[in-house]
């Protein structure tokens, strides 16, 4: 068995220890250093930790190494692949969060470009503006390049997973069940259209039912996977505002849509009255982003270095820039040049020495700019050419 087989085996352990939530697992892992020096812990160690009583300590040591094992073979069976904090293929924006989940479980595909993603949460029962404003922000926020993370929940949430994958771009949802149970139930459709196009993903086991308090758990996970988080419509007791202040905790940006002061939208007022920032379209949210956005960590397996003949960088910057137009800016120049006659993704883009430059945000905005002035043409798929 590998050392990153074991540290799976034991994170999912540890994740299926009663009793031993996010804190306490950080707690845990914060004095041994990992899942795996946990378990190899003496007891007398175990109970010096601050909060660890003789109640944890045995449930440690009731959880075996076979449970954990059974526990993947399930997730295996199901087509659902499992990660931990510090593997490969983990999500960097989440792994910088305070109480990151020990172990994730996913259900599609995680890409690196996936850490340019926004957050968008709402009220269950929203209006038909919140409906409309969700899917219009997400459909031209996924056009931009980002990836929509939501909760899969009725209402906003849906509005918003809808509008990336009309868009043809990437989604994420984020659940507070088992990968095996879909919450709520009318949702299977989506469940699956976003499985194809995105992810879902949840620290819970297989076989976790929805339960009231996973649900302000699993908001700290969709404002950790996010660069910002977007409140469109909420009341003053919406789940949505745990998203916001988890993101706050997260110093992660916090965006709301206004609305009407008498219909419902309390609690985007008080988020706009307390520092959130006002936007009325993915234009605001891109502009305000800037610099912030963070480049995803290339992976070898991904994007292989020049010495293992990968020809895309160079053959971004053999692109002659003198057949772009006068009239660009010197960014759009950039990200023009990277754009090669023949059709090229969006996440290629982003790999590319305009971004390495002026950053992920400064390129996604100058694509947009780019395809208003019609010298780049969007295609399905999330692919781009030169018009």
């Amino acid at each position: 068995m590998t050392d990153s087989s074991t540290e799976l085996l034991a994170a999912v352990r540890l994740n299926l220890t009663p009793g031993v939530g996010p804190r306490t697992a950080e707690v845990l892992c914060g004095t041994f250093g990992s899942p795996a020096a946990v378990f190899a812990a003496p007891d007398d160690q175990l109970r010096r930790v601050s909060g660890i009583g003789a109640k944890v300590v045995g449930a440690l040591r009731r959880t075996s190494e076979r449970t954990a094992e059974e526990e993947l073979r399930r997730a295996a069976d199901a087509g659902v692949t499992v990660l931990h904090l510090g593997g490969p293929g983990y999500p960097p924006l989440l792994a910088e969060i305070p109480t990151a989940p020990r172990v994730l479980y996913v259900r599609g595909t995680l890409l690196p470009g996936d850490a340019a993603a926004i957050g968008m949460v709402g009220s269950r029962r929203c209006s038909s503006y919140g409906t409309r404003t969700a899917g219009s922000l997400a459909r031209s926020l996924a056009r931009a390049g980002l990836t929509v993370v939501s909760g899969m929940a009725l209402g906003i949430d849906a509005a918003a997973h809808r509008g990336a994958l009309e868009a043809g771009g990437r989604t994420l949802a984020v659940t507070a069940t088992g990968m095996d149970t879909v919450y709520p139930p009318q949702h299977r459709d989506l469940a699956e259209e976003i499985a194809a196009q995105g992810a879902i993903v949840t620290e819970f086991p297989m076989g976790q039912a929805p339960t009231r308090g996973l649900f302000p758990q699993r908001n700290r996970v969709i404002a950790g996977l996010s660069l910002g988080t977007i409140l469109v419509e909420a009341g003053r007791k919406s789940g949505a505002l745990h998203t916001v202040r988890h993101a706050l905790e997260q110093n992660r940006e916090v965006f709301a849509v206004p609305g009407r002061i008498d219909d419902g939208c309390d609690g985007c007022l008080d988020a706009l009255r307390d520092g959130a920032t006002l936007i009325r379209d993915a234009d605001d949210v891109l502009a305000d982003l800037g610099s912030e956005w963070k480049r995803p960590a290339p992976t070898p397996q991904l994007f292989p270095t020049p010495e293992s003949g990968d020809s895309r960088e160079s053959a971004a910057a053999a692109e002659p820039l003198r057949e772009a137009p006068r009239s660009l800016s010197e960014v759009e120049a950039a990200v023009f040049a990277a754009v090669p006659a023949d059709a090229v993704s969006v996440e290629t883009v982003m790999e590319s020495d305009a971004a390495a430059q002026f950053g992920p945000g400064k390129v996604l905005a100058a694509l947009t700019t780019l395809e208003m002035k019609r010298v780049v043409r969007r295609l399905p798929g999330n692919r781009l050419e030169r018009a």
